[in-house]
């Protein structure tokens, strides 16, 4: 049923089956190798230099002996949903018309679990492709609740990743995020009001309101994603999974005193409104 020819939308045939929309991947013609190969020196540059834009990666690129122009690289840097830090965001790309809240945790200590959470999208190049990878971590502790990965960047993965967090963890005080489509979407802010959760948004260009996040993206491509190439979606699922459950457990951050994130969430948070606080 699902695919190109059907009346039914696919999210609505999705929810028919009883599966998630991000579930339903799109075939799309593959890209050339040459392409991908750029994009993932894109995404290093990216990832070492967040506030290059296609001027100044094109630069950086150039001088690493490879031969391409400008609006290559910015044609590239489109379809892997990134831009520089300013004076807008990467991934997510603000709709003129959807809601924008203010930053809400400016000036407060956040020291205690279930507090403040957070959520950001990355790019993720693969051996033979590339797809999109959403979490929502607790901003305290460090800890990743629930995560998603998706081909497309529509809402529908962000909201079944913030869906599951909640579910697992129960509610925040406050919920941050960019100002891009995916979070300011009905579908996203929608799930935080019903809940009681007061929404919070970074200003625009500000990449260090929501910085631990931005260090995730860092952590998760160099200590997992560019060593082991993932070939497809499932494998890179399988991967992040393995990853996740490390970085939770077992991976010490000198920010948390040598602690790892989990250690510090069950530690310190306030009221076990979720399962898994206990």
């Amino acid at each position: 049923m699902i695919g190109g020819g059907s009346p039914l939308a696919i999210k609505r045939q999705a929810e028919l089956l009883g599966i998630s929309r991000s579930a339903v991947y799109y075939r799309h013609a593959p890209m050339p190798a040459s392409s991908l190969a750029l994009m993932a020196e894109i995404d290093k540059i990216r990832l070492e230099l967040p506030f290059f834009g296609a001027r100044r990666i094109k630069n950086e690129l150039n001088d690493r002996g490879l031969d391409v122009g400008r609006a290559r690289v910015a044609t590239l840097m489109g379809r892997m949903g990134i831009r520089a830090v300013s004076p807008e965001r990467r991934t997510s790309v603000p709709h003129p018309g959807h809601k924008k809240y203010p930053y809400l945790p400016r000036g407060s200590e956040v020291t205690d679990a279930n507090h403040v959470w957070c959520a950001d999208i990355t790019y993720l190049p693969m051996r033979r492709g590339f797809c999109y990878l959403v979490a929502v971590m607790d901003w305290a502790s460090r800890r990743v609740l629930a995560w998603r990965l998706s081909n497309t960047l529509d809402a529908g993965f962000c909201v079944d990743a913030l869906e599951e967090a909640v579910s697992r963890y129960g509610t925040p005080g406050i919920f941050n995020v960019d100002q891009g489509a995916q979070f300011t979407s009905e579908g996203f802010t929608g799930v935080l009001l019903s809940n009681g959760i007061a929404i919070s948004m970074d200003g625009r260009g500000r990449w260090l309101d929501n910085v631990s996040i931005e260090r995730l993206w860092r952590s998760v491509e160099y200590e997992e994603v560019y060593l082991k190439a993932h070939g497809s979606i499932p494998d890179a699922r399988a991967g992040l999974g393995a990853y996740f459950e490390f970085y939770n457990m077992r991976r010490r951050h000198q920010g948390l005193g040598y602690k790892a994130p989990d250690e510090v969430y069950r530690a310190t948070v306030k009221g076990k409104t979720g399962q898994e606080a206990a």
